[in-house]
């Protein structure tokens, strides 16, 4: 009886990471990061927006092509096809539901996302397989919806600590791509030329390292600074460095799409610890 529950648990596991719905969270607590800081109110047309878009998107780019080529699927696959036509309808009303510019700004990521799957040109490629780009589309698109669109959509000024906080997040997704890119290197194919197998596992890790420095630093030269801020960072830097030392090609599969990706979940509990009233 044990052993089936165990089974189960370990099935709806690999069910939610496969549905992107972890990943859909983390985007998620981003987008709440910026309310709370931003002094804005719970939007949940932007939170659903961004939720169950991230799911679509996310499961449009990873089984696109094999759900057009196939006619037959397994009972979980066809749970995540289910589970990604709701959430594309529920993005469309989302959508709509938007301001003008917020509109626009998500087309201009819609768009983005779109040709990193969709081939462009007469080469019959996509910007996700041309060399070295990937990672920073994927960076943009998160920093751009997790805190411009919130801002946005609630006719805000884009002011210096907003492009703080999208260089804050542009930086947080690289690191956290970085440490994908190494785990993922005995999968990825060599025409990808990512990171790890341009330089090294090594030397990947060493640049990881570097980019923390910034992305600790950028939160002191915000004009609305958080005094718990410098702690909380400090340990999201502690944390993402400890995956980073012990990233392998060798790890399950569990240790990037679970636990690197629950980062950004880990950063929006924390400040609500510690901003605990």
């Amino acid at each position: 009886m044990e052993q089936q529950t165990n089974r189960n648990t370990w099935r709806f596991l690999d069910w939610y990471l496969n549905a992107s719905l972890h990943v859909a969270l983390a985007a998620t607590a981003l987008v709440q990061m910026t309310f709370y800081f931003c002094h804005l109110p719970f939007d949940v047309i932007v939170t659903a927006l961004v939720f169950f878009g991230t799911v679509f998107s996310y499961n449009f780019i990873k089984y696109g092509v094999y759900i057009a080529k196939n006619r037959t699927f397994t009972k979980s696959m066809k749970a995540i096809i289910a589970l990604s036509l709701f959430s594309f309808l529920v993005t469309i009303y989302c959508f709509f539901k938007l301001q003008w510019d917020a509109k626009l700004t998500t087309i201009g990521f819609g768009v983005l996302c779109g040709l990193y799957v969709i081939p462009v040109a007469k080469a019959k490629t996509n910007l996700r397989n041309l060399a070295g780009i990937k990672i920073y589309i994927v960076s943009v698109c998160w920093a751009g919806v997790t805190t411009l669109l919130p801002m946005i959509n609630a006719e805000q000024e884009i002011g210096i600590d907003i492009i703080f906080k999208f260089l804050q997040r542009f930086l947080l997704t690289l690191i956290l791509i970085l440490i994908f890119e190494i785990s993922d290197l005995k999968y990825d194919d060599l025409r990808l030329k990512t990171v790890p197998q341009t330089i090294g596992v090594r030397k990947t890790k060493l640049l990881i390292a570097l980019l923390l420095f910034p992305f600790y630093f950028l939160e002191f030269f915000k004009v609305n600074y958080y005094p718990n801020q410098w702690f909380i960072n400090l340990i999201l830097v502690f944390v993402i460095g400890i995956f980073t030392l012990f990233a392998s090609p060798n790890r399950s599969k569990y240790y990037t799409l679970f636990w690197v990706e629950s980062v950004p979940i880990l950063w929006y509990l924390l400040i609500i610890l510690f901003n605990f009233n």
